[in-house]
């Protein structure tokens, strides 16, 4: 049965009722705003955002060496850019577990001006536009409404793994860290938009955070979602993540949660929901992020004319967590193979493992469902019974019957990669 966001137990005190991603406490909205106010999620960074550089790195693919750093309020992460912050998740992170630590939580910017801190005394967000009563809501008003929800869902990228694309295409060069896995808690988008009262005729609803670009011609980054979509009750305006506050450079203190589809919908530091009677033709939405009208979104690199649309639902994927390419094992010796699989817009049905470049597979052990949104650990246990070269394959299907292509698809944006991947082990 499918899991979806669910409404806070109201047994629980208001100040502390949402559990948090691993089952133990609980989030702890008034020490939320104390936190925030006291500058330690709101005012940690002076002038530009610093990174504090440590050891080299080579990604898989070429042009690929890059520094580890640590950014105020994050782990170790891997550089891509400093100005937007472009941030990726150490791969080795994804084995330790099914959510995603928020300090490790991948980044990811569109504008360079970012706020270095947030007043949540004088924060606002502004619901207006094709609305009967335009409100700006305090922070303390969200966070203490009566009915917030609590959902696990994957946050990535629309161009993760855009590094292994061929030919290769211009954007941030992901290797496959751009994504991540929290439980997410916060209110439903439907329950503010009821608050204002949309009027008959709406189409969209649009959103916008805080960031802006350097110049006044930088288009103002901009999302929007159908309003059927936005009123589905599953899209959320969240506060938390994995039991606590967002870092700073994850959207504190708000970001829009879009269960199922890329992570260019999920705006941070959301300070801005506009309703629409009018399709939105903003350069983020008409020029920007889209995908070949074609299945897999794939088309070929000199192909002329191909419809192109915005990026949209997720696709499923799965990856080998805890061995890499040239791991030695045992020849005789048991060895098992785990990682992480999600459905993409779904849940996951099963994931088949192949231990012989895919000539046979067999299914893989389903660790616990957390939610159709969410990751899902997978495991499974091969006996490599020759010396030799192993070619470990894995493939996600998600409760669509959707599949991982044997083969890697490609478009211009580097979009939407969710080949078959595949980890080559020896034998001692």
């Amino acid at each position: 049965m499918h899991k979806r966001s669910r409404a806070v137990d109201r047994s629980k005190s208001l100040d502390a009722s949402l559990t948090g991603a691993d089952g133990s406490g609980w989030f702890p909205r008034r020490s939320f705003l104390k936190m925030a106010a006291s500058g330690i999620a709101g005012g940690i960074f002076s002038g530009s955002l610093p990174a504090f550089a440590a050891k080299l790195i080579q990604m898989p693919f070429e042009n690929g060496g890059r520094k580890l750093v640590r950014f105020p309020q994050k782990g170790e992460m891997i550089l891509l850019r400093v100005r937007p912050p472009l941030l990726e998740t150490p791969f080795e992170v994804f084995d330790q577990g099914v959510f995603t630590p928020n300090d490790q939580f991948f980044v990811r910017w569109h504008l360079s001006v970012i706020p270095n801190s947030i007043d949540v005394d004088t924060f606002r967000l502004r619901v207006d536009g094709h609305v009967r009563t335009p409100i700006e809501f305090k922070l303390k008003e969200i966070l203490h409404r009566p009915d917030p929800v609590e959902l696990a869902a994957v946050n990535q990228c629309s161009g993760n793994s855009r590094g292994f694309s061929s030919p290769r295409v211009p954007g941030g060069e992901w290797g496959n860290g751009a994504m991540g896995n929290a439980l997410w808690t916060g209110v439903t988008l439907k329950s503010l938009l009821d608050r204002v009262g949309v009027l008959p005729g709406a189409v969209q609803v649009r959103f916008r955070g805080l960031d802006f670009g350097e110049t006044p011609e930088t288009p103002v980054f901009m999302k929007s979602l159908a309003i059927d979509h936005a009123m589905d009750g599953e899209v959320m305006v969240a506060y938390g993540m994995n039991g606590a506050q967002f870092p700073l450079l994850n959207g504190f203190p708000l970001r829009l949660i879009v269960p199922g589809w890329y992570s260019t919908y999920w705006v941070k530091m959301l300070s801005h929901i506009e309703v629409l009677d009018k399709p939105d033709e903003s350069y983020w939405m008409h020029t920007a992020y889209l995908i070949p009208d074609t299945p897999g979104a794939t088309m070929a690199p000199d192909a002329k004319g191909v419809r192109m649309v915005p990026i949209n639902r997720m696709v499923p994927r799965s990856v080998i967590t805890n061995l890499r390419n040239n791991s030695t094992l045992r020849h005789g010796v048991p060895t098992e193979v785990r990682g992480i699989a999600f459905g993409g817009d779904t849940g996951v049905k099963n994931v088949a493992f192949s231990a012989d470049g895919g000539t046979s597979w067999q299914n893989a052990a389903l660790g616990k469902d957390y939610g159709h949104y969410s990751f899902r650990r997978w495991k499974t246990s091969f006996v490599p019974k020759q010396p030799g070269t192993y070619k470990l394959m894995v493939n996600a299907t998600n409760s669509n019957n959707l599949s991982q292509p044997a083969s890697a698809g490609w478009n211009p944006g580097g979009f939407m990669r969710n080949v078959v991947e595949q980890v080559t082990v020896r034998t001692a």
